[in-house]
């Protein structure tokens, strides 16, 4: 993908979209820490193993999972306990649909992110401002 950067008079802005889903009250249950958990979930086997390599607390993580099937009404892991490894946890398939339409409207939105933001500041000159603030003219 195309990053677009303005660059002006050695500043340089790009655009940085963070995405969550949230309720009708504006609680997040949903976004890129969930996403990253699931995702370790997937290549470890372990909601422990994963919430480990994002540096993050056991419990914390399983808050996470558990606040997200809460609002969602379904679980996103099917978790087994004991045998040979020792117990472990799989993604259900309602978790890989949802990890697919998050990655699409990730990709989406910062593919939109960056057309509107090149729109917008590719004109900007933060370089035609004096350090007060206004704008510099010729007779100044």
């Amino acid at each position: 993908m195309h990053h677009f950067m303005a660059e002006q008079e050695g500043i340089s802005m790009k655009p940085r979209v963070f995405l969550q889903l949230c309720d009708e009250e504006g609680r997040r249950f949903f976004g890129s820490g969930p996403y990253q958990l699931l995702q370790g979930i997937e290549e470890l086997g372990s909601l422990r193993a994963s919430a480990q390599r994002m540096g993050m607390a056991y419990t914390k993580a399983l808050s996470l999972m558990r606040q997200a099937e809460e609002y969602l009404g379904c679980s996103l892991t099917s978790r087994y306990i004991g045998g040979k490894g020792g117990g472990g946890s799989t993604l259900t398939d309602a978790a890989r649909e949802l990890m697919m339409r998050y990655e699409a409207y990730t990709a989406a939105c910062e593919q939109s992110c960056e057309s509107l933001f090149a729109l917008h500041f590719a004109s900007f000159q933060p370089g035609c401002y004096y350090p007060d603030g206004s704008k510099r003219t010729a007779k100044r």
